[in-house]
């Protein structure tokens, strides 16, 4: 049973990253290169953990709502996809594999995936909050929503790369667009509000359509596309 319950946690994000190695169809990155993104994003999972449980701790007296989104943006939002993003410059920014507009992308999503992983796992198997059910309903919204994180933060930083022109715009919005897009994401679904519950549903398609087309766009870019 244990098995299966760690299957179950670690295959999503496993299935995440198979099928964003297949859609880079032009020039598919190195093995070991995307193993050190899900690897570092794995590992940034232990001071992501450390980092929000101290800004929980000013979390102000404003309400279930209010609490929900400082919670949602400040706790979460802001510590994860700041480790994300320096994961990600770290990386891949001088990387020589970092040549089309695609990559970033792919890169974003592994270390997301990563983080993913390592938090699923925590959750299905938390004493409480764990268990089969918790497992398949982060596997279907959780699991794919933090790939598509990814997929926000390596559009921008791929634009940083090769529009150098606006090279600081993009680099602010690789880390601001997930940032708000994620607290958004958490705020809907801690917020307690009947209404807003409603509207994740439709904030969900839309944000990952946007991200399908995101992933479409710089491929579209690629410049080895006309030798596939």
């Amino acid at each position: 049973m244990v098995q299966v319950l760690f299957g179950l946690a670690v295959a999503p994000a496993l299935i995440c990253g198979v099928y964003m190695y297949i859609r880079d169809k032009y020039e598919h990155e190195p093995l070991r290169l995307l193993f050190a993104g899900l690897l570092a994003g794995a590992i940034i999972t232990f001071p992501i953990m450390r980092t929000s449980g101290f800004i929980a701790g000013f979390t102000p007296v404003l309400g279930q709502m209010g609490e929900a989104v400082f919670t949602s943006f400040a706790v979460a939002g802001f510590t994860e996809e700041a480790f994300k993003f320096a994961a990600l410059y770290f990386l891949i920014w001088r990387n020589r594999n970092l040549n089309e507009p695609v990559d970033g992308i792919v890169y974003a999503v592994f270390i997301s995936l990563g983080f993913a992983m390592v938090e699923n796992v925590l959750y299905v198997f938390h004493p409480q909050m764990g268990g089969f059910e918790t497992a398949f309903m982060r596997a279907l919204v959780s699991v794919p929503s933090h790939g598509f994180f990814g997929v926000i933060m390596g559009y921008f930083f791929a634009l940083a790369k090769f529009e150098p022109e606006r090279r600081t715009r993009h680099m602010i919005m690789a880390f601001l667009a997930p940032w708000i897009v994620h607290g958004i994401y958490n705020s809907l679904l801690l917020s307690g509000q009947a209404w807003l519950m409603v509207a994740f549903v439709p904030f969900l398609v839309v944000f990952w359509l946007d991200g399908l087309r995101k992933i479409k766009r710089h491929l579209s870019a690629s410049p080895f596309k006309n030798n596939a």
